[in-house]
């Protein structure tokens, strides 16, 4: 009699459960870019003068909120960012400590807490409880969704499917569980799937919140946000259930342990020059598309008229609108021709008009954030596969570790900057249009910084043989004669397409 673990059903069950582990927490990370106005409306509004949002015809009125500034505003991404910086260092052990099981009880059940934290703060505006308990909820939210969604040494490479997508975002237990269930079947499926609904949960987010405060409040919205982390972390423990009553009937239950690649800091000085002009590349790109998605949906308001806060969170999502319908192309494009140098540079260079365009001009700004939502899903797809083949094999989980650790670093950096730029009081209804100015001349700087690392990496590249550039059959087929502790990883991908 065939185990009910080994049908095709229980497969794609484990994957459904598997899909909603991280739909809430994408959909949550970005809450307040939605609702930036209002985190830092006024506490009070007279009567007769409140209002959610800019009117359709441009108008101005007041917006009670939580009466952040906007350095307060921003602090709460630099402090998911530079929680991130560490997690990222210390899951794979702790995953390898406590086990995929307990590791993803526990990591969504961070997530649920901070965002249960982060809520509860909300009830406490204008008092001095206001902002330590939300930078709390999101350290908590960042310290669970960073183990869960952070990209990772233990990554799986599928030369069937898209692999350069697969690199970009692959979160630590899913991966494990879609490459154990899937590993010779639908994998490349799978990872897409798994993939594409996190990213669905960001794109719903800027569609839905909004009106959703419309009706019920700032509050009620962030509680909102909570339960659908709530529902995460019960697809948690039913994927956890699943796959151990499956490999128990399968009888692998207490063989299976994957052990991820773990950061050493012996590694470090191994790592080549194109590794650090890699990861240099791409902490100044990522440095310019977060801060601005978190600030965008109020600079849209401010500078353009006309523009209501919901057709604000519309054009701000279109960022990850266009990275949500590209993904699955742009990486087996990629994968295909290779030159991830050249998509590198190019990138980066497309990247500036970009900011140009928004500080300088007037041109509608969903121009700008669907172009940018290109350049960022042609980056993230170019970038983040090209660490393993510039690194020693051995030393792939410090690299990755190191490079994802050193990108949130960065981009806490900026909104920490962008937030001091903004400005540190709230008593503005509408910030300047010379200090969004500015923020745009701070991003325009770090893609300059972006472009200089990228050439600098292409050039010291070509001088290496120009691995970056060439299609990824090719790498594998010349990398392969390599000795096996300096080799790339690529040379490990076997026939079923998952690192042996």
């Amino acid at each position: 009699m065939v185990a009910a673990a080994e049908r095709a059903y229980y497969r794609f069950l484990v994957l459904f459960f598997n899909c909603l582990l991280t739909f809430g927490s994408y959909f949550c990370f970005d809450i307040p870019s939605v609702l930036q106005e209002q985190f830092q409306g006024n506490l009070t509004c007279p009567n007769g003068t409140q209002h959610n949002g800019t009117g359709h015809n441009g108008t101005l009125a007041c917006v009670e909120g939580l009466g952040m500034t906007p350095a307060q505003y921003n602090l709460l991404y630099a402090i998911y960012a530079w929680t991130n910086a560490l997690v990222v260092i210390l899951a794979g052990f702790l995953i390898d400590k406590l086990g995929n099981h307990f590791g993803v009880f526990l990591f969504s059940f961070l997530i649920v807490l901070g965002s249960s934290i982060f809520a509860l703060g909300s009830h406490f505006k204008g008092t001095q409880y206001l902002l330590p308990l939300m930078l709390m909820g999101r350290l908590l939210f960042g310290s669970g969704n960073g183990s869960l969604t952070n990209i990772q040494e233990s990554l799986t490479l599928i030369p069937s499917g898209p692999p350069s997508m697969n690199w970009e975002i692959a979160p630590v237990v899913q991966n494990r569980i879609t490459a154990f269930w899937f590993k010779g079947k639908e994998l490349a499926l799978a990872f897409g799937l798994t993939l594409s609904f996190s990213r669905l949960g960001s794109v719903l987010n800027f569609f839905f919140t909004q009106q959703f405060e419309t009706h019920f409040g700032i509050q009620w919205t962030l509680w909102g946000g909570t339960l659908l982390c709530t529902l995460g972390f019960i697809s948690a423990i039913t994927v956890s259930m699943l796959d151990k009553v499956g490999m128990k009937q399968l009888g692998l239950d207490g063989v299976i342990q994957q052990e991820s690649k773990k950061v050493r800091v012996q590694d470090v000085r191994r790592l080549p020059l194109r590794y650090w002009l890699l990861v240099l590349t791409i902490m100044f790109f990522y440095n310019g598309v977060f801060p601005f998605v978190a600030d965008a949906s109020k600079f849209i308001q401010d500078k353009y008229s006309g523009y209501s806060q919901q057709a604000a969170a519309y054009i701000a999502g279109a960022v990850y609108d266009s990275s949500l319908v590209l993904s699955a192309a742009v990486g087996i494009l990629i994968d295909y021709v290779g030159l991830r140098g050249v998509f590198a540079v190019g990138c980066a260079v497309l990247t500036l008009p970009v900011f140009a365009l928004l500080a300088f001009t007037f041109v509608p700004p969903l121009v700008s954030t669907i172009w940018l939502g290109i350049t960022y899903s042609f980056a993230a797809a170019s970038l983040w596969p090209s660490i393993p083949l510039v690194v020693p094999q051995a030393t792939l989980g410090t690299a990755m570790g190191l490079a994802t650790s050193v990108q949130m670093i960065g981009s806490g950096l900026s909104n920490l900057i962008v937030g001091h730029i903004l400005g540190t009081k709230s008593s503005e209804l509408k910030i300047p249009l010379w200090r969004w100015q500015q923020m745009m001349i701070f991003l325009l700087a770090n893609t300059i910084a972006c472009i200089t690392a990228s050439v600098s990496l292409t050039v010291v590249d070509k001088q290496q043989g120009g691995t970056l550039n060439r299609a990824t059959k090719r790498s594998s087929a010349e990398q392969v004669r390599q000795p096996v502790d300096t080799a790339p990883l690529l040379d490990e991908v076997g026939d079923e397409g998952l690192i042996n």
